[in-house]
């Protein structure tokens, strides 16, 4: 269950339009902590399916080597260019790795909707085609917090 957002209620986004802002995106930044605490932000496609975001990630990636020590992330996705265009979700918790990795396209049910969402919406394929250098990381966030400054109608101040 995710954490109830406080803050910003004027500007969040109903669940109805976070899933379609997050089903519509691409690309997200994750971001991971090393051990010995040094940050990494990289972006990523991703797919946003059954309340989870599903992360496509190469397994010899920094991503990944911080991730199999510690699975805590935090991701953004975001768009507009002006200030009362700005719009986003911030998700965060632990990722767990779903399928072989790296993928090679072994049978998993878990991964046959997310794979077909992904290759429609990443490369117009009716199928996904597995390189044998990504895999799979689920993404059920213990808190999401949304903003559309679009729901402001112009009153903010630059």
């Amino acid at each position: 269950m995710t954490a109830a957002q406080r803050r910003g209620r004027r500007i969040m986004m109903t669940d109805e339009e976070r899933d379609a802002f997050l089903a519509e995106a691409r690309t997200c930044r994750v971001a991971t902590v090393s051990p010995d605490g040094r940050p990494h932000v990289a972006p990523l496609w991703y797919v946003w399916q059954g309340g989870s975001l599903w992360l496509y990630s190469i397994t010899r990636s920094r991503r990944w080597a911080q991730l199999g020590k510690g699975p805590r992330v935090a991701v953004v996705v975001d768009d507009g260019t002006e200030y009362g265009q700005l719009r986003g979700v911030e998700l965060s918790g632990s990722v767990v790795p779903v399928g072989e990795a790296p993928r090679t396209g072994l049978p998993c049910p878990e991964l046959t909707e997310v794979e077909r969402l992904f290759a429609v919406k990443n490369f117009g394929l009716a199928e996904m085609v597995h390189d044998g250098r990504h895999a799979w990381l689920r993404l059920a966030p213990d808190t999401i917090v949304s903003w559309d400054f679009r729901k402001l109608g112009g009153a903010f101040r630059r």
